[in-house]
Order: structure tokens, then C-alpha cells, then sequence
């Protein structure tokens, strides 16, 4: 790997102690009130959107995805977008222009259509809630070899042959990765997600589609962002050494799901 670390794969294995294949397929028997697919898209794409202090809620989304309800267009729309995108990642590979295509599609009312889909060419600096940084992202002219790395490394991924628990590891460090090269001028929270759960897709399957990876960051958002946040300030200094309880999140989330 160029970009992606794998020194926490010994312990990530060792820190499930159950068969997530097993927890899944249980779950995506689960009956829904609706299509599978646009059921599933709908939650990811509203606790996404949560997560980044949107005040959409699944319950109205539902209604207004599923059962004709009317809402004001700005209630829904950034949703909407974050929607069209998974529904793109379903019928496309997980590619570099397919991935800043899904970016250009979940933008469209986050940012000018100069920005969307295309790698900042500017600093970029993540504030926290007292508006002071918090993370100082990947230097404006390191952004395009770093993303070319995590690319390379990416299509490896591909090529690979990985056990489930393997593929799960990767998902979760591909979004780590990627946030903190933090390569868009917006809406890098809302890539990072959809590519975790795009990798998952290819590489185990469609009931991939039932794991509510963006609801449990949401619910665990003040976790989420302390495991993002512990890395380090800025990028010349991150040590992904810090990075196991964030791997664990969407992994773990199974094991809980299955003693509800």
C-alpha cells in the first residue's frame, strides 16, 4: 500500500470477536416498509446528512421519499442529492471518476458548479464548533499525488482477493484516508461515508446495503469525530497507529444490531 495503512489489521481481527458475514445476512432478511435499495439509501443519505448539521429527519424523509408527503424543497433537497448519489454508486464501479462523479452529484446545492467533482486547488483548514481549527488538511500542492496514491492503492484493493473481515478493515481506512486528505472544497464527510459503503458493496456484495454505517456515526457522532480527531492536528503529523477504534465503528455496529 502507498497511502493505506494496514499495520492495524492483526488487531482489528483480533477486536471482533464475531462473524459480521453471519450478523449481516440476518439483517438483510430484516421485512422493510419499502424497496430495499431506496429504503436503505434513504436512511444513509439523511444521517449523512445529519452528521453534517443538516435538520432533515428519517421519519419526514420517509414519508416524503415513500408516501407522497410535501415538504419545502430546502428541507429535502441536499438529502435528495446525497440520495442520487448512492443510487449512482449502485449501478457504477467504484472508480476514481466515478467517485468524483458521485462528489459532483451529492454537491449540487452544497456548493457552485465550478467546485463540485473537482480536487481544491486551496488550503483547507476543518473548524470546530468554538470556530477555531481543529484539523489542518492535506497542503493544496501535495492534494493531487496524495489522491493519486489513494487511488493506486485503492485498485489494488480491487485486485485483491480479501477475506470479509479484511474488506471491512479497508472500507473503514478508505474513509479515514480520504477525509483526512480532505482533497474537495465541501462535502468530503458525506464522499468518505458513500465510499466506505461503495467498497463494502463491490467487494461483499448487495446486503452490504443494509449496514447502517452513516446512522451509527450519527448516533456516535461525538465518538466519531474524537476517533477522526486523535490522529493529529494536521496531516504531515497523523499517526494511523490512533486509528483502530475508528476502524472497529461499522463493524462493531453489526454486533450490536444482532443483540437488539
Amino acid at each position: 500500500m502507498k497511502i493505506i495503512d494496514n499495520s492495524l489489521l492483526s488487531a482489528f481481527r483480533n477486536a471482533v470477536d464475531f462473524d459480521p458475514m453471519t450478523a449481516l445476512s440476518e439483517k438483510s432478511e430484516e421485512p422493510l416498509p419499502a424497496d430495499y435499495f431506496r429504503f436503505y439509501h434513504a436512511v444513509s443519505s439523511v444521517y449523512s446528512s445529519k452528521i453534517e448539521g443538516e435538520e432533515v429527519d428519517f421519519d419526514s424523509y420517509f414519508k416524503y421519499k415513500f408516501m407522497q408527503v410535501k415538504y419545502q424543497p430546502d428541507y429535502t433537497r441536499r438529502a435528495d442529492d446525497l440520495f442520487r448519489a448512492y443510487d449512482y454508486m449502485l449501478r457504477h464501479p467504484l472508480t476514481k471518476p466515478n467517485l468524483l462523479e458521485a462528489h459532483r452529484i451529492l454537491s449540487r446545492h452544497l456548493l457552485p458548479k465550478s467546485q463540485r467533482g473537482l480536487i481544491r486547488t486551496n488550503p483547507m483548514f476543518v473548524l470546530n464548533e468554538a470556530d477555531r481549527i481543529e484539523y489542518v488538511a492535506c497542503a493544496p500542492e501535495q492534494v493531487l499525488a496524495e489522491i493519486a496514491l489513494f487511488f493506486e492503492d485503492l485498485e489494488a484493493l480491487h485486485s485483491s482477493d480479501l477475506e470479509p473481515l479484511e474488506v471491512f478493515y479497508y472500507a473503514a481506512m478508505l474513509h479515514l484516508v480520504f477525509v483526512k486528505i480532505h482533497p474537495m472544497q465541501d462535502g468530503n464527510g458525506r464522499t468518505a461515508r458513500l465510499l466506505e459503503k461503495w467498497f463494502l458493496l463491490e467487494k461483499l456484495g448487495n446486503q452490504t446495503i443494509a449496514i447502517e454505517s452513516e446512522k451509527n456515526y450519527y448516533i456516535n457522532r461525538q465518538l466519531y469525530y474524537h476517533n477522526i480527531r486523535i490522529l493529529g492536528l494536521d496531516y504531515e503529523s497523523l499517526d494511523y497507529g490512533q486509528a483502530l477504534d475508528f476502524l472497529l465503528m461499522t463493524v462493531n455496529s453489526l454486533r450490536r444490531d444482532r443483540e437488539l
